[in-house]
Protein backbone atom coordinates (compact mmCIF):
# COMPACT_ATOMS: atom_id res chain seq x y z
CA UNK A 1 0.00 0.00 0.00
CA UNK A 2 2.91 2.21 0.47
CA UNK A 3 4.79 1.05 -2.95
CA UNK A 4 1.20 2.98 -4.52
CA UNK A 5 0.66 5.88 -3.02
CA UNK A 6 4.29 6.72 -3.35
CA UNK A 7 3.55 6.38 -6.82
CA UNK A 8 0.55 7.66 -6.97
CA UNK A 9 2.38 10.58 -5.38
CA UNK A 10 5.32 10.94 -7.62
CA UNK A 11 3.33 10.57 -10.81
CA UNK A 12 1.17 13.42 -9.33
CA UNK A 13 3.97 15.48 -8.87
CA UNK A 14 5.24 14.57 -12.29
CA UNK A 15 2.24 15.93 -14.07
CA UNK A 16 1.85 18.86 -11.94
CA UNK A 17 5.88 19.97 -12.86
CA UNK A 18 5.09 18.91 -16.24
CA UNK A 19 6.72 22.52 -17.13
CA UNK A 20 9.49 22.47 -15.20
CA UNK A 21 10.60 19.16 -15.83
CA UNK A 22 9.99 18.05 -19.17
CA UNK A 23 12.28 21.54 -20.30
CA UNK A 24 14.75 20.24 -17.77
CA UNK A 25 14.55 16.31 -18.82
CA UNK A 26 14.80 17.75 -22.70
CA UNK A 27 18.05 19.78 -21.55
CA UNK A 28 19.65 16.61 -19.89
CA UNK A 29 19.27 14.96 -22.78
CA UNK A 30 20.84 17.22 -25.27
CA UNK A 31 23.55 18.13 -22.87
CA UNK A 32 24.12 13.98 -22.91
CA UNK A 33 24.30 13.89 -26.60
CA UNK A 34 26.89 16.29 -27.31
CA UNK A 35 28.92 14.80 -24.42
CA UNK A 36 28.66 11.51 -25.98
CA UNK A 37 29.33 13.22 -29.27
CA UNK A 38 32.04 14.84 -28.08
CA UNK A 39 32.90 11.49 -26.67
CA UNK A 40 32.95 9.49 -29.72
CA UNK A 41 35.32 12.31 -31.25
CA UNK A 42 37.52 12.26 -29.01
CA UNK A 43 38.36 8.36 -29.81
CA UNK A 44 39.31 9.89 -33.31
CA UNK A 45 42.57 10.60 -32.24
CA UNK A 46 43.61 8.39 -29.49
CA UNK A 47 47.49 9.44 -29.46
CA UNK A 48 46.51 13.07 -29.20
CA UNK A 49 43.93 12.50 -26.25
CA UNK A 50 46.38 10.36 -24.38
CA UNK A 51 49.35 12.96 -24.45
CA UNK A 52 49.56 15.13 -21.36
CA UNK A 53 50.33 18.71 -23.64
CA UNK A 54 47.53 17.62 -26.13
CA UNK A 55 44.72 16.48 -24.14
CA UNK A 56 43.18 19.24 -22.94
CA UNK A 57 42.97 21.14 -25.42
CA UNK A 58 41.45 18.01 -27.56
CA UNK A 59 38.94 17.95 -25.35
CA UNK A 60 37.98 21.24 -25.86
CA UNK A 61 38.37 20.76 -29.44
CA UNK A 62 35.87 17.85 -29.69
CA UNK A 63 33.42 19.50 -27.36
CA UNK A 64 33.38 22.26 -30.17
CA UNK A 65 33.39 19.99 -32.85
CA UNK A 66 29.87 18.10 -31.28
CA UNK A 67 28.45 21.62 -30.75
CA UNK A 68 29.07 22.50 -34.16
CA UNK A 69 27.35 19.26 -35.38
CA UNK A 70 23.94 19.61 -33.25
CA UNK A 71 24.27 23.55 -34.96
CA UNK A 72 24.71 22.14 -38.39
CA UNK A 73 21.42 19.82 -37.99
CA UNK A 74 19.39 22.72 -36.26
CA UNK A 75 20.92 24.83 -39.34
CA UNK A 76 19.60 22.38 -41.69
CA UNK A 77 16.43 21.94 -40.36
CA UNK A 78 15.71 25.75 -40.39
CA UNK A 79 16.68 26.05 -43.54
CA UNK A 80 15.61 23.04 -45.18
CA UNK A 81 12.86 21.11 -43.50
CA UNK A 82 10.97 23.85 -41.87
CA UNK A 83 9.97 25.76 -45.15
CA UNK A 84 8.60 22.05 -46.43
CA UNK A 85 6.45 21.82 -43.54
CA UNK A 86 5.04 25.29 -44.18
CA UNK A 87 3.48 24.72 -47.66
CA UNK A 88 2.39 21.40 -46.34
CA UNK A 89 0.00 23.39 -43.20
CA UNK A 90 -0.73 25.92 -46.21
CA UNK A 91 -2.23 22.85 -48.57
CA UNK A 92 -3.58 21.01 -45.44
CA UNK A 93 -6.78 22.28 -45.40
CA UNK A 94 -6.89 21.10 -49.67
CA UNK A 95 -5.71 17.81 -48.46
CA UNK A 96 -8.33 17.33 -45.61
CA UNK A 97 -11.24 18.07 -48.38
CA UNK A 98 -9.58 15.48 -50.62
CA UNK A 99 -9.12 13.17 -48.29
CA UNK A 100 -12.92 13.36 -47.50
CA UNK A 101 -13.94 12.57 -50.80
CA UNK A 102 -11.66 9.44 -50.78
CA UNK A 103 -13.32 8.06 -47.51
CA UNK A 104 -16.67 8.91 -49.24
CA UNK A 105 -16.15 7.14 -52.33
CA UNK A 106 -14.45 3.92 -50.26
CA UNK A 107 -17.83 3.81 -48.46
CA UNK A 108 -19.72 3.84 -51.53
CA UNK A 109 -18.02 1.27 -52.85
CA UNK A 110 -18.39 -1.30 -50.29
CA UNK A 111 -21.60 -0.36 -49.14
CA UNK A 112 -21.39 0.79 -46.18
CA UNK A 113 -21.92 3.96 -44.63
CA UNK A 114 -19.34 5.23 -43.21
CA UNK A 115 -19.32 9.06 -42.21
CA UNK A 116 -16.79 11.84 -43.06
CA UNK A 117 -17.01 13.01 -39.22
CA UNK A 118 -15.65 9.26 -38.09
CA UNK A 119 -13.12 10.05 -40.00
CA UNK A 120 -10.14 11.68 -38.51
CA UNK A 121 -9.49 15.22 -38.65
CA UNK A 122 -6.08 16.13 -39.80
CA UNK A 123 -6.39 19.84 -38.93
CA UNK A 124 -7.82 18.82 -35.40
CA UNK A 125 -4.14 16.35 -35.23
CA UNK A 126 -2.05 18.54 -36.33
CA UNK A 127 -3.13 21.30 -33.87
CA UNK A 128 -2.75 18.74 -30.79
CA UNK A 129 0.71 17.98 -32.42
CA UNK A 130 1.41 21.72 -32.60
CA UNK A 131 0.57 22.74 -29.03
CA UNK A 132 2.97 20.50 -27.44
CA UNK A 133 5.27 21.34 -29.88
CA UNK A 134 4.51 24.63 -29.57
CA UNK A 135 5.37 24.25 -25.28
CA UNK A 136 8.18 22.72 -26.10
CA UNK A 137 9.80 25.40 -28.21
CA UNK A 138 8.36 28.69 -25.70
CA UNK A 139 9.99 26.36 -23.24
CA UNK A 140 13.41 26.25 -25.49
CA UNK A 141 15.16 29.50 -23.16
CA UNK A 142 14.80 27.51 -20.01
CA UNK A 143 16.39 24.40 -22.26
CA UNK A 144 19.43 26.60 -23.27
CA UNK A 145 19.89 27.93 -19.77
CA UNK A 146 19.58 24.55 -18.17
CA UNK A 147 21.97 23.16 -20.63
CA UNK A 148 24.74 26.06 -19.79
CA UNK A 149 24.83 25.47 -16.20
CA UNK A 150 25.15 21.29 -16.63
CA UNK A 151 28.15 22.30 -19.16
CA UNK A 152 29.56 25.08 -16.72
CA UNK A 153 29.29 22.58 -13.42
CA UNK A 154 29.78 19.02 -14.63
CA UNK A 155 33.78 19.33 -13.88
CA UNK A 156 32.23 19.29 -10.37
CA UNK A 157 29.92 16.58 -10.62
CA UNK A 158 32.43 13.79 -9.47
CA UNK A 159 33.34 16.04 -6.71
CA UNK A 160 29.58 16.66 -5.89
CA UNK A 161 29.01 12.61 -5.94
CA UNK A 162 31.94 11.59 -3.96
CA UNK A 163 30.62 13.67 -1.50
CA UNK A 164 26.77 12.62 -1.89
CA UNK A 165 27.82 9.02 -1.30
CA UNK A 166 31.37 8.81 0.87
CA UNK A 167 30.42 4.86 1.94
CA UNK A 168 32.73 3.08 -0.38
CA UNK A 169 30.53 0.06 -1.21
CA UNK A 170 27.38 2.58 -1.92
CA UNK A 171 29.71 4.78 -4.28
CA UNK A 172 30.86 1.89 -5.91
CA UNK A 173 27.23 0.61 -6.90
CA UNK A 174 26.00 4.23 -7.76
CA UNK A 175 29.00 4.44 -9.90
CA UNK A 176 28.44 1.13 -11.27
CA UNK A 177 24.53 1.95 -12.28
CA UNK A 178 25.15 5.15 -13.90
CA UNK A 179 28.29 3.63 -16.02
CA UNK A 180 25.59 1.15 -17.16
CA UNK A 181 23.08 3.45 -18.02
CA UNK A 182 25.32 5.78 -20.07
CA UNK A 183 26.58 2.53 -21.64
CA UNK A 184 23.41 0.92 -22.68
CA UNK A 185 21.59 4.63 -23.59
CA UNK A 186 24.75 5.12 -26.14
CA UNK A 187 24.31 2.47 -27.81
CA UNK A 188 20.75 2.25 -27.67
CA UNK A 189 21.01 5.92 -29.03
CA UNK A 190 23.36 5.25 -31.61
CA UNK A 191 21.79 2.17 -33.64
CA UNK A 192 18.64 3.70 -33.10
CA UNK A 193 19.58 6.79 -34.59
CA UNK A 194 21.45 4.67 -37.38
CA UNK A 195 18.70 2.89 -38.09
CA UNK A 196 16.27 5.85 -37.84
CA UNK A 197 18.73 7.51 -40.35
CA UNK A 198 18.71 4.86 -42.91
CA UNK A 199 15.53 4.20 -42.92
CA UNK A 200 14.42 7.92 -43.13
CA UNK A 201 17.00 8.30 -46.28
CA UNK A 202 15.25 5.30 -48.09
CA UNK A 203 11.64 6.49 -47.57
CA UNK A 204 12.74 9.10 -49.11
CA UNK A 205 14.20 8.25 -52.32
CA UNK A 206 11.57 6.08 -52.35
CA UNK A 207 8.61 8.52 -52.09
CA UNK A 208 10.69 11.08 -54.27
CA UNK A 209 11.39 8.73 -56.92
CA UNK A 210 7.55 7.93 -57.15
CA UNK A 211 7.06 11.87 -57.50
CA UNK A 212 5.37 12.19 -54.30
CA UNK A 213 4.90 15.98 -52.85
CA UNK A 214 6.96 16.80 -49.51
CA UNK A 215 8.85 13.71 -49.83
CA UNK A 216 11.11 15.68 -47.57
CA UNK A 217 9.00 16.25 -44.84
CA UNK A 218 7.71 12.98 -44.67
CA UNK A 219 11.33 11.25 -44.54
CA UNK A 220 11.74 13.20 -41.35
CA UNK A 221 8.89 12.25 -39.86
CA UNK A 222 9.85 9.12 -40.20
CA UNK A 223 13.10 9.95 -38.60
CA UNK A 224 12.03 11.63 -35.47
CA UNK A 225 8.40 9.46 -35.29
CA UNK A 226 10.64 6.34 -35.15
CA UNK A 227 11.92 7.16 -31.67
CA UNK A 228 8.32 6.59 -30.35
CA UNK A 229 7.89 2.82 -30.22
CA UNK A 230 5.29 0.97 -32.58
CA UNK A 231 2.70 3.90 -32.35
CA UNK A 232 4.98 6.41 -34.00
CA UNK A 233 5.98 3.62 -37.11
CA UNK A 234 1.99 3.09 -37.51
CA UNK A 235 1.62 7.25 -37.77
CA UNK A 236 5.02 8.02 -39.73
CA UNK A 237 3.35 5.11 -42.53
CA UNK A 238 0.02 6.31 -42.44
CA UNK A 239 0.74 10.18 -43.18
CA UNK A 240 2.03 9.67 -46.31
CA UNK A 241 0.33 6.67 -47.34
CA UNK A 242 -2.93 8.39 -46.92
CA UNK A 243 -1.32 11.95 -48.64
CA UNK A 244 -0.61 9.85 -51.99
CA UNK A 245 -3.98 8.88 -52.08
CA UNK A 246 -5.38 11.89 -52.39
CA UNK A 247 -2.49 13.10 -54.50
CA UNK A 248 -2.29 10.84 -57.47
CA UNK A 249 -5.44 10.52 -59.42
CA UNK A 250 -4.57 6.36 -60.31
CA UNK A 251 -3.87 3.92 -56.97
CA UNK A 252 -0.54 2.43 -58.60
CA UNK A 253 1.55 4.91 -57.32
CA UNK A 254 0.22 5.01 -53.31
CA UNK A 255 0.20 1.21 -53.59
CA UNK A 256 4.14 1.63 -54.63
CA UNK A 257 4.51 3.49 -51.80
CA UNK A 258 2.62 1.79 -48.96
CA UNK A 259 4.45 -1.65 -49.64
CA UNK A 260 7.54 0.58 -49.96
CA UNK A 261 7.21 2.10 -46.81
CA UNK A 262 5.72 -0.82 -45.09
CA UNK A 263 8.32 -2.77 -46.18
CA UNK A 264 10.78 -0.77 -44.78
CA UNK A 265 9.87 -0.45 -41.55
CA UNK A 266 9.39 -3.93 -41.07
CA UNK A 267 13.18 -4.83 -42.21
CA UNK A 268 14.67 -1.88 -40.15
CA UNK A 269 11.87 -1.88 -37.46
CA UNK A 270 11.03 -5.58 -36.72
CA UNK A 271 13.96 -7.31 -37.97
CA UNK A 272 17.31 -5.46 -37.74
CA UNK A 273 16.52 -3.17 -34.56
CA UNK A 274 15.67 -6.07 -32.42
CA UNK A 275 19.00 -8.29 -33.11
CA UNK A 276 20.81 -5.24 -32.89
CA UNK A 277 19.36 -3.74 -29.87
CA UNK A 278 18.34 -6.79 -28.19
CA UNK A 279 20.95 -7.20 -26.53
CA UNK A 280 21.29 -3.68 -24.93
CA UNK A 281 17.46 -3.56 -24.39
CA UNK A 282 16.28 -6.51 -23.63
CA UNK A 283 12.89 -5.55 -22.46
CA UNK A 284 9.79 -6.45 -22.58
CA UNK A 285 7.16 -5.80 -25.57
CA UNK A 286 4.42 -5.08 -23.34
CA UNK A 287 6.40 -3.05 -20.96
CA UNK A 288 7.72 -0.81 -23.61
CA UNK A 289 3.53 -0.27 -24.69
CA UNK A 290 2.54 0.16 -21.36
CA UNK A 291 5.74 2.44 -20.64
CA UNK A 292 4.92 4.38 -23.36
CA UNK A 293 1.29 4.80 -22.68
CA UNK A 294 1.86 6.18 -18.94
CA UNK A 295 4.50 8.94 -20.27
CA UNK A 296 2.27 10.05 -23.42
CA UNK A 297 -0.63 10.48 -20.85
CA UNK A 298 1.58 12.40 -18.67
CA UNK A 299 3.52 14.18 -20.82
CA UNK A 300 2.60 13.84 -23.81
CA UNK A 301 4.56 14.09 -27.13
CA UNK A 302 7.89 14.86 -24.89
CA UNK A 303 6.51 11.85 -22.42
CA UNK A 304 6.42 9.53 -25.49
CA UNK A 305 9.67 10.30 -27.06
CA UNK A 306 11.78 9.68 -24.19
CA UNK A 307 9.61 6.92 -22.97
CA UNK A 308 12.33 4.07 -23.92
CA UNK A 309 15.45 6.00 -22.44
CA UNK A 310 13.22 6.70 -19.21
CA UNK A 311 12.49 2.03 -19.44
CA UNK A 312 15.72 1.78 -19.83
CA UNK A 313 17.03 3.60 -17.01
CA UNK A 314 14.11 2.73 -14.41
CA UNK A 315 15.30 -1.32 -15.02
CA UNK A 316 18.97 -0.81 -14.66
CA UNK A 317 18.07 1.04 -11.73
CA UNK A 318 15.76 -1.48 -10.42
CA UNK A 319 17.67 -4.59 -11.17
CA UNK A 320 20.34 -3.36 -8.65
CA UNK A 321 18.04 -3.39 -5.55
CA UNK A 322 16.83 -6.78 -3.52
CA UNK A 323 13.60 -4.64 -3.31
CA UNK A 324 12.93 -4.05 -6.64
CA UNK A 325 14.53 -6.91 -8.95
CA UNK A 326 11.14 -7.98 -9.09
CA UNK A 327 10.19 -5.19 -11.26
CA UNK A 328 13.47 -5.35 -13.42
CA UNK A 329 12.29 -9.07 -14.22
CA UNK A 330 8.33 -7.94 -15.07
CA UNK A 331 10.30 -5.58 -17.89
CA UNK A 332 12.67 -7.84 -18.84
CA UNK A 333 11.97 -9.63 -22.22
CA UNK A 334 12.81 -13.15 -20.87
CA UNK A 335 13.62 -12.80 -16.81
CA UNK A 336 16.81 -11.98 -17.04
CA UNK A 337 18.60 -9.21 -15.98
CA UNK A 338 21.69 -7.58 -14.61
CA UNK A 339 23.86 -8.38 -11.78
CA UNK A 340 23.99 -7.02 -8.78
CA UNK A 341 27.20 -4.95 -8.31
CA UNK A 342 29.16 -2.82 -5.87
CA UNK A 343 27.24 -5.11 -2.50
Amino acid sequence: MNSLILFIGVTFILWLGSSLFIPLLIAAFLWYLINATATYYRKLLPAAENHLCLSGTFKVLANIMSVLTFAGLLYLFVTRVRPMFSELLAVMPHIQNQLDTLWTFVSNKIGVNLAVDTLPSLNTIIANVGSSIAKIATSMGMVIVYMIFMFVEQSTFHRKFAVLFPNKNQHKKIRYILHSIDENMKKYLFMKTLLSCITGLLSYFWMYTLGLEFAGVWAFVIFILSYIPTIGAIISCALPILFSFVSFETINQPVLIAVGLIGLQIVFGNILEPKLTGKTLNLSTLAILINLVFWGLLWGVAGMFFSVPLLVATFIITAQFDSTRWIAILLSADGKIPDKNGD
